[in-house]
């Protein structure tokens, strides 16, 4: 059986407006509760090698499907994609964690940490330039390279204030974001054929994750 989230939001996609919305309340709840019991078998999964992912709720790793609209051109209230972060603390911690992002025809799982705030950013990069070495090591792990191939692309022009611009690997100091992603087809497969898939992923960024919380935790 495949997931019957997958439809929903498809059908959401071609009608997102609030009247579609409230008539299809139910088949929403249906794909609500198929993501948090999902949610549920991955914190148990990833539990196992993981000892901080066991404690978490797994309903605070899944995001709202409402869009907040207050400050964005785009009005749709909905989001087109329902996602599912796990991370110390859960979603909103701040933290790096895994993600999985379930949108039809263009879902992926990844993990790290997106838009960090300046002190996580400043964290990370501090971490980077006294432990580059090992940073680099996991960057060009045989498996996480294959897997995940660069960090999201997105970096400062110049080299971030605080750091030598002489640094031999300043370029990495330079990233906004310290994330990856990989296509994950969620259409072709089966409910259970998804987490035997899954998991050998997500161990892969297992040290990525670690490292970049590590960076946060000797910060604090």
């Amino acid at each position: 059986m495949s997931l019957k989230i997958i439809p929903f939001l498809a059908e959401l996609t071609k009608n997102n407006n609030k009247e579609w919305f409230d008539n299809h309340r139910e088949q929403y709840d249906v794909a609500r509760k198929e993501l948090v019991a999902f949610a549920t078998e991955l914190v148990e999964k990833l539990g196992l090698t993981n000892p901080w992912v066991s404690v978490l709720n797994p309903s605070k790793c899944v995001y709202r499907i409402n869009r907040d609209i207050r400050f964005s051109k785009d009005k749709t209230p909905y989001k087109k994609a329902l996602n599912i972060f796990i991370a110390p603390g859960g979603r909103s911690s701040g933290n790096a964690g895994y993600y999985l992002h379930i949108e039809p025809l263009n879902s992926y799982m990844g993990g790290g940490i997106f838009g960090p705030s300046p002190e996580v950013l400043r964290a990370i990069r501090q971490e980077i330039y006294f432990n580059s070495e090992k940073f680099i090591e996991i960057l060009n792990e045989p498996v996480f390279k294959e897997t995940f191939g660069e960090m999201m692309d997105e970096r400062l022009i110049r080299p971030p204030k605080g750091f030598p611009a002489d640094f031999k690997h300043i370029e990495l100091l330079k990233y906004k974001h310290f994330a990856i992603s990989h296509p994950f087809d969620l259409e072709d497969i089966s409910r259970d054929e998804i987490l035997p898939q899954l998991l050998p992923l997500f161990e892969a960024e297992r040290s990525f994750i670690d490292f970049l919380n590590e960076a946060i935790t000797n910060s604090e």
